[in-house]
């Protein structure tokens, strides 16, 4: 069984103050921590791509798993909507040959944005398991900062660039279990790129995540025949301080489960979800934790992981 058995990520140490953002937009101390929950932006440098924050991150995962060899990946996956130059040729290829990975990897690209993490990782362990793949790497890069207005108040102050790479493998500490995933492309004119530009209705994507969110983890948990009592924890994804806060109290069930780490990082998009299970829970003694992601499409996707 194919799961997940080390993460490593990269966070630009450039950024912005989001403080000094607030400023600008006559947004108080109180705004930013309570409603936004990021004091801090991480930025990539200017000379960096996509797949450069995508090699840091797999970097730093080979530096921590001596064991974890370059030429044993048989497979690489990076979930991006901003991948280098104008997305063509996939980011995947561009970040085999900056890693030195083998020509007979597999590599392919996943398109979507803050749900992405919760379908890669079913995605890799369906396609690794079927072709009899031994090591994957799934990566996550989404650098907001190539399409967000800085001058638009609704984005800017939001999102954080950052990378994450996730080793999936066999014997595997942690396992995935049941997922329940959806899909309203009604709903994209809410979140979508115009011209280069970056464009949301932050009021609709607040709904949205308050309308399906919490009743999606209800039904998550029913279909595991689960309490949330029996989850250790909730990783969803960190959309906004005030978007957590909101999915935890509507959710009805043990509201302090859920995690909230967003101050130094922002909206990571797509990297959100596995920055919270690289710093709290694989090196927890939690037995099970809950993962949510929802965002641009309109897309969701919820999942449970547990230690076998």
């Amino acid at each position: 069984m194919i799961g997940i058995k080390s993460i490593a990520s990269y966070v630009p140490v450039a950024g912005v103050d989001n403080y000094a953002q607030g400023a600008k937009f006559e947004k108080d101390e109180e705004f930013i921590l309570g409603k936004i929950g990021s004091a801090f932006l991480p930025r990539k440098d200017d000379g960096q791509e996509t797949s450069d924050l995508c090699v840091e991150a797999a970097n730093a995962l080979f530096a921590n798993n001596p064991d974890l060899k370059r030429e044993s990946i048989d497979v690489l996956i990076v979930v991006t909507q901003n991948g280098d130059e104008e997305g063509l040729p996939h980011t995947a290829a561009i970040v085999q040959d900056k890693l030195g990975l083998p020509t007979s990897v597999a590599a392919f690209d996943i398109s979507l944005g803050c749900s992405g993490y919760v379908y890669g990782i079913y995605a890799i362990k369906g396609f690794m398991e079927a072709a009899g793949l031994k090591n994957g790497l799934l990566v996550t890069a989404d650098p907001y900062s190539k399409i967000v207005d800085p001058e638009d108040r609704n984005t800017t102050m939001l999102f954080g660039d950052a990378a994450t790479a996730t080793w999936m493998g066999e014997d595997a500490p942690w396992q995935l279990g049941k997922a329940k995933f959806g899909t309203d492309g009604s709903g994209a004119p809410h979140l979508k790129v115009s011209d280069g530009v970056f464009f949301m209705n932050g009021r609709q994507v607040f709904n949205f995540a308050l309308l399906k969110v919490p009743a999606h983890l209800h039904e998550l948990l029913a279909d595991s025949d689960l309490q949330p009592s029996d989850i250790d924890a909730f990783c969803i994804h960190q959309g906004s301080a005030a978007i957590v806060d909101a999915v935890a109290r509507r959710f009805e069930g043990e509201p302090e489960k859920f995690i909230k780490d967003m101050v130094e990082t922002g909206n990571t998009v797509s990297s959100s979800i596995p920055l919270l299970l690289e710093k709290h829970v694989l090196d927890s003694d939690w037995k099970r934790v809950a993962l949510s992601g929802f965002g641009v499409g309109l897309s969701w996707g919820s999942a449970i992981i547990y230690r076998p």
